[in-house]
C-alpha cells in the first residue's frame, strides 16, 4: 500500500519558479511513489481575503491550471477544492475544542504572519480574525480527513504540521486510537531567491518569474536582474556568486553552467550576453508548461470536470474519516 500524501496549496496567485523548484517539481515525482491528494485551499485563502471572494475564485482556476500544466495527473492524483469537502469544516469544529487560543498565538507560523500584517497595516494588523488565527486547526482537519501520513512542507510550515500532530495525539488519548499522526516531509531544495537577490521570491516583492510569464515578460525581468556591482565594463572579471543571473543559470542552463562560471570569473563574457543566454534557456525550459497552460485555458470545461471529479473522490474519503471520528466521540446517534 502506498502512503497517503496531502499537499495543501493556497490559491493566492500563479505559481512561480520559486514554487516550482522549491516544491512543485517534487510533487510531480511523488505521484508515482505515493497516493497523492492536492488540495486547493480556497477556504484558507478566504481567511485574509474574505472581502474579495472574486479574487479567490479566479486564483482557484489559475492554480488548477498551473498544477495540471506542470504535470499533476488527475489519473494518478486527486485534485480537489477544500470548500467542496464540508467534512473538513466539521472536523475543524471538533478539533477546535482540543486547542487553546494561547497555543494558537504561540504557533511560530501564525506569529510571523500576524507580525507581517502589523508591518503592512499598522494597528489594523492587530484585528486578525478567528479564522486567520485558527487556520492551523483547519489544516489539521485537511490532513487527517484523508489520513495523510506525509505532508510535504517548507521549514516555515513545520510548526503547522507539529500542531496537527498535537491535535491527533490529544484526540487519540481522549477518544481512542482513531487518527494517524502525520510526518512532515521537508524538501531538500532550498528556498529560491528573487531576481533582486532577496531570500524570498514573491508577488508582493515584484521579484518573481511566473510559470505563465510570456517570453517578453521574462526578457524584461531578467534584463533587470541584479549582477555583481563591481563589474563595470564588459571585460571586467566578476564574482558569479554575487550575480543573480548566474544563480538562475544553475537552475536552467544545465551543462552550460561551468562555462558561464569560468567566463564570468575571467572577464570573458558581458552581462548583456549572459542575460540573453539565460532568457533563451528559461523560455525553452518553460515552453512545455506554457503550451499545457494554453491547452487548459482553451478547455476550461475539462478543468472544471477534473475539479468536480477530484472533489467527489476526496469527499468519499473524508466522509469515512468523519464517520470514524464521530463514532469515537460517541456522537454517531443515527449510525448505530
Amino acid at each position: 500500500m502506498k502512503k497517503t500524501v496531502l499537499t495543501g496549496i493556497r490559491p493566492t496567485g500563479n505559481l512561480h519558479i520559486g514554487h516550482y523548484f522549491g516544491a512543485s517539481k517534487r510533487w510531480v515525482m511523488y505521484q508515482d511513489e505515493y497516493n497523492c491528494y492536492f488540495e486547493i485551499a480556497d477556504v484558507q485563502a478566504l481567511t485574509d481575503n474574505f472581502d474579495n471572494p472574486e479574487k479567490v475564485r479566479k486564483n482557484v482556476y489559475e492554480l488548477a491550471i498551473d498544477l495540471l500544466s506542470i504535470g499533476i495527473d488527475p489519473k494518478k492524483s486527486t485534485i480537489f477544492l477544500q470548500s467542496a469537502i464540508p467534512e473538513i469544516a466539521e472536523l475543524t469544529v471538533y478539533y477546535s475544542n482540543l486547542v487553546t487560543m494561547a497555543r494558537l498565538y504561540r504557533n511560530p507560523t501564525v506569529k510571523t504572519e500576524i507580525a507581517q500584517k502589523k508591518a503592512l497595516f499598522g494597528n489594523e494588523g492587530e484585528s486578525v480574525t478567528y479564522g486567520f488565527v485558527g487556520y492551523p486547526v483547519s489544516q489539521a482537519a485537511d490532513i487527517t480527513a484523508f489520513m495523510g501520513e506525509a505532508v510535504p512542507v517548507g521549514e516555515d510550515q513545520l510548526p503547522l504540521v507539529e500542531q496537527c500532530r498535537e491535535i491527533v495525539r490529544k484526540f487519540n488519548s481522549i477518544y481512542g486510537k482513531t487518527l494517524i499522526e502525520p510526518e512532515a516531509v521537508l524538501g531538500k531544495n532550498p528556498r529560491i531567491k528573487g531576481l533582486d537577490g532577496n531570500e524570498k521570491m514573491g508577488k508582493s516583492l515584484g521579484n518573481a518569474i511566473y510559470l505563465n510569464d510570456s517570453p517578453s515578460v521574462i526578457h524584461d525581468k531578467v534584463m533587470g536582474a541584479i549582477t555583481d556591482p563591481k563589474k563595470i565594463r564588459k571585460d571586467d572579471p566578476a564574482d558569479p556568486n554575487k550575480c543573480m543571473v548566474y544563480y538562475y543559470h544553475k537552475l536552467f542552463s544545465g551543462d552550460e553552467v561551468e562555462t558561464v562560471c569560468k567566463e564570468c570569473k575571467n572577464g570573458e563574457r558581458g552581462c548583456v550576453f549572459c542575460k540573453k543566454q539565460l532568457i533563451e534557456n528559461i523560455c525553452k525550459y518553460l515552453e512545455p508548461i506554457r503550451e499545457k497552460r494554453e491547452y487548459y485555458l482553451q478547455h476550461m470545461d475539462e478543468v472544471q470536470k477534473i475539479l468536480e471529479e477530484g472533489s467527489k473522490k476526496a469527499r468519499e474519503k473524508a466522509s469515512i474519516t468523519l464517520k470514524n471520528v464521530k463514532k469515537a466521540m460517541k456522537i454517531n446517534y443515527f449510525d448505530e
